[in-house]
């Protein structure tokens, strides 16, 4: 940990950032899920039906780490893929029953987290949080505006 204040404050955020993901990784792993499932299933949750390619731009990572995890989660019996109605080239992504059955198990995952990092946080100190993490995230992500971090910086003012 930094002694001074130089660089303090994004020791502390990556220091929270990976035991946040260490405490949901442990909690995911309990429902079968590895660091990472939980997001290409939330990401399905959220549009079902999507390539790969678009998985991968969605959440950031390259298109051979979206397809070892989307063929890990399909062998689990959570996704299937199938060629497309528009494109019988392109394979698109989607939830199957047992998937969609087990994004509940995800987001009590997600909620409990956050439940454990907030512990002591009264509402004002939460809202301030949020606030402050997603001016945080638009100064360091410059597209991020444009996806609609500003809207979310308003509704949290």
């Amino acid at each position: 940990m930094a002694k001074s204040g130089k660089g303090l404050a994004m020791t502390r955020l990556n220091s929270a950032a990976r035991l946040s993901r260490t405490a949901l990784a442990a909690r995911l792993q309990a429902h079968g899920f590895y660091a990472g499932q939980d997001q290409v299933m939330l990401a399905l949750r959220d549009e079902d039906g999507q390539t790969p390619g678009q998985l991968a731009g969605r959440l950031g990572v390259r298109p051979p780490t979206i397809t070892k995890t989307i063929n890990r989660l399909q062998a689990q019996g959570f996704l299937d893929k199938r060629a497309s109605d528009t494109d019988a080239r392109q394979a698109k992504v989607h939830l199957t029953e047992t998937g969609r059955e087990a994004i509940r198990s995800i987001e009590k995952a997600v909620r409990k987290s956050e439940k454990q990092a907030l512990r002591g946080f009264d509402k004002k100190d939460q809202k301030t949080l949020a606030k402050l993490l997603a001016r945080l995230e638009a100064n360091l992500n410059p597209t991020a505006l444009v996806d609609g971090a500003d809207d979310e910086l308003e509704e949290l003012e």
